[in-house]
């Protein structure tokens, strides 16, 4: 069967339903998909680079290749592989000329800079430093790159960080002394290393020589999750932006981010921008003449979830101003038209993810894409390429003119993998919530769906909490897992989420406990009354970080929900969640300041006040390495629920942080998660 063949078979089994399919989607196949991630464009659009994760569940590993297609064709060949075999590489971008590709690779040991020619050919290693690259830039004459380190602040050189690791390594202690906070960070202890940029000249292909360090007391890229996004060149490669936090001994309870422009030959000291606002400053894209600059700016210090609103500095006079002022959602990523005349950004609206264009003077908002959510977006002349997924469809790639029209998908990825297999139906709907406001969720049914039938439910809470679980196609949290298992599932977005505009994303802070759970409750009524396969008797309640916060706080005030409860990652003292957890900020904006100060706003919503109340039983899941919800948060649940003799199993693992992420171990999770269901509920296994 041909590839273009599948491709149709299974587009044919999705629009008729599950019946003709042999088997639902398991955690097996969800590991083992093929990720289709950054496509970038040539700057004249005719060449699209795309990277592909590829798994080896035996190995437990996986590798990234990357893929070309030639946008001039317009027959349905695929994308074709550019990358040798044995290299995994990471960050496309395309020199000014279009010719050639440039990307990361660590095979010759440590992470340097490659290229190779887009028309294929050998990769060419184009760096050899000391230390292994975080991200990089090309500039726009390109003839420079900026490069990120990861480096001790008083080191002179690149080898003076390397030579200290060793020795650290070689040393017979052990100890690591801390003056300040933070002592660790996501799921790595620190050791006085910052993320540092520097500019390097590119000569013969080559980047030869130390590179030159621009200097500031802080990360840049930011930790835990920064990369080149934070920082841009200038349209002449004489400058850059940057965007950045001090890391002084406020960083853990701060969120102010500024933006800092600095002369590209670090001549002088990086200047800062944005010194007015004290909260959120990042995201920078030039103007195509270089006399303005776009960024996306939250207004409140404290709050990593308030609204980006898309902001311009004239760099001239210094005047700034909100660009679609009245537009209540918030950008992620911005790229510019080459004219300077219109925005394009992603948002998150109504369980959803589309692509949006921001007219820059009048400010009015176009939605380009169609339902579901894109990720990578790039922009090249009047060429879009972007990746869309959707609940019963891995992301693909797209390509569409600037405003959205004439759309075409690029890749036809997991065809034969997928082939035989049904997905549940998934169905958007609304209810009243919390003071009768709309609130939206969504339902999927079992792949193997029979009319009258009533199915088990598997009923998902997202994290975050400002987060959204819509019309997406997680890795962590795949409603079709469960729906290949048999079960119907429901999940809500909660007073709290995103995608709904701002006050309503603003209502759970300081209420963890109080709209989201009503939401709970009335979405969950809602759903048993619209729809009759559900089976409110065997149904299972699930949730990661803030959702693991849920189950804890439905056992104690809810306890008669549901048959079963699934916690990963949940926070069970919020007490002690304040003094543990590594970045300050979060916990003190949701309740409202340290815990020392507000100590009654700690106890009005913490799980650990209502343990007498637990019945349910409940399986609980943590990693070691999970720095912002402590192991020890789930211990504590696990004993509370053993000392009173309420039927509890405990998954932990030694080796993963917030977020399970190696392959077997996926498989492992997705395997308990579903015993302990099917024991509950009468589900399969």
């Amino acid at each position: 069967m041909t590839l273009r063949t599948s491709t149709l078979l299974l587009l044919a089994l999705a629009a008729t339903g599950a019946t003709a399919a042999e088997r639902g989607f398991t955690a097996r196949d969800l590991v083992v998909l093929d990720r289709a991630s950054a496509p970038t464009l040539s700057p004249d659009g005719r060449w699209l680079v795309h990277a592909l994760r590829e798994a080896d569940f035996e190995a437990d590993s996986a590798k990234t290749a990357l893929y070309v297609r030639n946008l001039l064709t317009r027959d349905m060949r695929p994308p074709a592989r550019l990358t040798p075999q044995d290299m995994s590489v990471s960050s496309p971008s395309f020199a000014p000329d279009g010719e050639t590709v440039y990307f990361l690779s660590a095979k010759s040991g440590s992470n340097q800079l490659w290229s190779m020619p887009v028309t294929g050919g050998e990769p060419v290693q184009v760096s050899d430093y000391p230390l292994g690259i975080g991200s990089y830039r090309l500039a726009p004459d390109g003839r420079q790159v900026a490069v990120s380190f990861e480096v001790f602040p008083d080191c002179t050189n690149l080898a003076c960080t390397r030579d200290r690791l060793q020795e650290a390594r070689d040393g017979k202690t052990s100890g690591q002394h801390y003056e300040r906070l933070f002592v660790r960070h996501w799921d790595t202890f620190k050791d006085g290393r910052l993320n540092q940029l520097f500019v390097a000249s590119l000569e013969d292909g080559r980047l030869a020589g130390e590179p030159r360090r621009i200097a500031f007391g802080g990360d840049v890229p930011s930790k835990p999750f920064g990369g080149s996004d934070d920082y841009a060149w200038s349209p002449d490669a004489a400058s850059l932006v940057f965007s950045a936090r001090v890391a002084d001994a406020q960083e853990p309870w701060s969120t102010n981010f500024d933006l800092y422009h600095v002369p590209a030959d670090a001549s002088a000291a990086p200047r800062n921008l944005t010194p007015d606002n004290p909260a959120s400053d990042t995201g920078p894209v030039f103007s195509p003449d270089g006399t303005r600059l776009y960024y996306r700016a939250m207004r409140r210090p404290g709050f990593e979830s308030d609204r980006y609103q898309i902001t311009e500095l004239d760099l001239g006079s210094g005047e700034r101003r909100e660009i679609a002022a009245d537009w209540d959602r918030s950008a992620y990523s911005l790229a510019v038209s080459a004219d300077g005349q219109t925005l394009y950004t992603v948002a998150f609206d109504l369980g959803q993810r589309p692509l949006f264009s921001v007219d820059i003077e009048e400010g009015t908002v176009m939605q380009l894409s169609g339902k579901g959510t894109v990720g990578g977006f790039d922009l090249a002349g009047d060429t879009l390429a972007f990746t869309r997924e959707t609940l019963d469809s891995p992301a693909e790639v797209f390509v569409a003119r600037a405003n959205g029209s004439a759309e075409r998908q690029i890749t036809t990825l997991n065809s034969e993998r997928l082939e035989g297999v049904g997905f549940g139906e998934a169905e958007q709907f609304t209810f009243e919530g919390w003071n009768d406001q709309t609130v939206h969720a969504y339902v999927v049914k079992p792949w193997n769906f029979t009319e009258g039938e009533r199915y088990p439910v598997a009923f998902i809470i997202h994290g975050g909490p400002q987060g959204s679980m819509g019309n997406s196609f997680h890795y962590r949290w795949n409603p079709q897992t469960y729906a290949g298992a048999g079960y119907a599932v429901v999940f809500v977005d909660f007073h709290g989420s995103a995608g709904y505009g701002q006050e309503f994303m603003d209502s759970i802070s300081g209420d963890w406990g109080g709209k989201p759970l009503e939401d709970l409750q009335k979405g969950w009524a809602a759903a048993l009354e619209r729809y009759d396969f559900l089976d409110g008797d065997r149904a299972c309640a699930l949730g990661a970080s803030y959702g693991g916060y849920m189950v804890n706080w439905i056992a104690g005030n809810w306890p008669d929900g549901f048959s079963c409860l699934v916690n990963h990652a949940g926070v069970f003292d919020t007490r002690s969640m304040y003094y543990a957890t590594e970045e300050l900020w979060f916990m003190e904006w949701e309740f409202g300041g340290p815990q020392f100060q507000v100590p009654a706003d700690y106890e009005r919503h913490n799980p650990v006040n209502f343990v007498t109340n637990w019945k349910t039983p409940m399986l609980v899941i943590h990693g070691q390495k999970d720095y912002r919800v402590l192991v020890e948060q789930g211990l504590a649940t696990f004993t509370a629920l053993q000392r009173q003799g309420i039927p509890s199993e405990f998954l932990y693992y030694p080796d993963e942080n917030h977020w399970i992420l190696r392959p077997q171990n996926s498989v492992q999770w997705h395997e308990t998660v579903k015993a302990w269901m099917a024991r509950w509920t009468g589900g399969e296994n």
